[in-house]
C-alpha cells in the first residue's frame, strides 16, 4: 500500500492496483493536478474535508472516479455522489471499502451532529488494511492495519487521541487532521503518540506531498 499525504485529512490511497482519494478539504493542497482518481471518498460535509470550490475541477479531471461519501454530503452534492450508510460495503476495482461508524464526534452539546462515513479499505481477507475515520473516534469491530489517525480537533483532546489509538491498537498508525496544530507543536502532539501507543503499534509520519511505502 502506498499513501500519500495531502495535508490534514486528504491522503491517496494506491491499494490493489485501485487509486482512491479521501477527503479534499480546504486545509489541503497539492492534489488539484491529480488524473487517472478510480474514486474519491468524502467522510463528511465540513470544509476541512471536501473543498466545493476545488471538488468540480478534480471531478472534471477524473471522470471516471465513482463518488461516495455519508449521506448528508452525497445529498447536498447531488449529481453521481452515492451516500454510503455504516455497515454499506461496495469495491473499486480490486479494493473493497466498508462504510462504519455513522456520526461526527460531537463538538459541543448544542451543536446538531452530523454524518460522517468511517472508510476501511482492503480485501476480503483483510477488510481493513487501512482505516479513515474521519471526524469520528469510532472503533471498527475489525482488526486494522494502517489507522489514518486525527491528530488533533476542536472536538478532541490529546488524551482522547491516545486512548482512540491504543483501543483501535493497529499495526500502523499515520497522523492525520492536524493542520490546526502549529509547525512548531506537531512534535509535541506526535512524540506523546508515539511514546504512548499500544505494544505493537508503528507510529509514523507522513511528509506533506510525499509519499511512504507500508507494507
Amino acid at each position: 500500500m502506498r499513501l500519500t499525504h495531502f495535508g490534514h485529512s486528504c491522503v491517496l490511497v494506491e491499494l490493489n492496483g485501485s487509486t482512491i482519494l479521501i477527503d479534499p478539504g480546504n486545509f489541503s493542497h497539492g492534489f488539484e493536478g491529480i488524473t487517472g482518481l478510480d474514486a474519491i471518498l468524502v467522510t463528511h460535509q465540513h470544509a476541512d474535508h471536501v473543498d466545493q470550490e476545488r471538488l468540480p475541477a478534480l471531478i472534471e479531471a477524473n471522470p471516471g472516479a465513482a463518488l461516495f461519501s455519508d449521506p448528508q454530503t452525497a445529498a447536498q452534492l447531488g449529481g453521481k455522489w452515492q451516500g454510503v450508510h455504516a455497515g454499506d460495503e461496495f469495491d473499486v476495482g480490486n479494493v473493497h471499502v466498508t462504510g462504519t461508524g455513522g456520526t461526527h464526534a460531537v463538538i459541543h452539546p448544542d451543536i446538531p451532529v452530523i454524518d460522517n462515513t468511517a472508510f476501511l479499505l482492503g480485501d476480503a481477507a483483510n477488510p481493513a488494511q487501512l482505516m479513515h475515520p474521519g471526524d469520528s473516534l469510532f472503533v471498527p469491530e475489525q482488526r486494522v492495519d494502517v489507522l489514518a489517525l486525527p491528530a488533533a480537533a476542536p472536538w478532541m483532546k490529546m488524551s482522547e487521541t491516545i486512548d482512540y489509538l491504543r483501543a483501535v491498537a493497529p499495526r500502523v498508525a499515520v497522523p492525520i487532521h492536524q493542520a490546526i496544530i502549529a509547525d512548531e507543536a506537531t512534535g509535541i502532539f506526535y512524540a506523546r503518540f508515539s511514546d504512548m501507543a499500544a505494544d505493537g503499534t508503528d507510529f509514523r509520519t507522513m511528509p506533506e506531498e510525499s509519499s511512504i511505502e507500508v507494507a
